[in-house]
């Protein structure tokens, strides 16, 4: 049955690309959209995510019910929060300053805290960032592969989780939701279970035992 559910991914480089695939063989409907003409992005898309639909992101997002933030997060402070408002947004993005520089705006407390209080009229779910985008795609599993791995995924919103967790599970991982928005914080670059593809019990373990340690 096809999923109703459309998803704008904004971003086209590593990331966005990857996640488009994976839910385009979910039979989500896929737009994707960078700051630019979509027709610079139509050869490559046409290529590379077959099935996705070049848009302008404005577009983009208002025929979206699930927008993809995958762009480089210091980018995410030129974008209008009012193009997201009332949307359910995936905070695909991570604050990386040894990888990409020290942004100031994100210095204090975790990204996804910070990019929900930017985007206020929007339901932000933290996921699909905490595992590398070449292995993103190559372990995912249908539901019930007994090398089915983790994807963490965190949101002050019980429905818009829900709805991210499902979309986790189709693109073949099982969710694990860990509470809200600061919950996630262990998802970030220097979190327990950043850059691992782990079994569920593993990243249960994983997140436990740092819990503990600070405490």
């Amino acid at each position: 049955m096809r999923n109703e559910n459309r998803l704008a991914v904004l971003g086209a480089g590593h990331v966005g690309p990857v996640i488009a695939r994976l839910a385009i063989a979910a039979r989500y409907p896929v737009a994707i959209a960078t700051s630019g003409d979509p027709d610079d992005i139509a050869l490559i898309t046409e290529l590379v995510i077959p099935g996705a639909q070049p848009q302008w992101a404005s577009d983009a997002v208002a025929d979206a019910d699930i927008v993809v933030l995958a762009i480089p997060l210091h980018r995410f402070l030129d974008l209008d929060p009012g193009l997201l408002s009332g949307k359910l947004v995936i905070d695909a993005m991570n604050y990386w300053p040894a990888s990409d520089g020290v942004v100031r705006a994100f210095e204090d407390g975790g990204s996804s805290e910070i990019v929900a209080r930017r985007l206020a009229g929007s339901a932000v779910v933290k996921a699909l960032n905490h595992i590398g985008y070449h292995e993103l795609e190559d372990r995912a599993r249908p539901a019930g592969a007994p090398d089915r791995r983790a994807a963490g995924l965190a949101g002050d919103d019980p429905a818009a989780v829900a709805v991210v967790a499902e979309l986790t599970d189709r693109i073949g991982y099982d969710p694990v939701r860990l509470g809200g928005l600061r919950a996630g914080r262990v998802l970030q670059p220097g979190g327990p279970v950043f850059g691992q593809v782990l079994t569920v019990p593993e990243f249960e373990r994983a997140v436990h035992e740092d819990a503990r340690s600070l405490s």
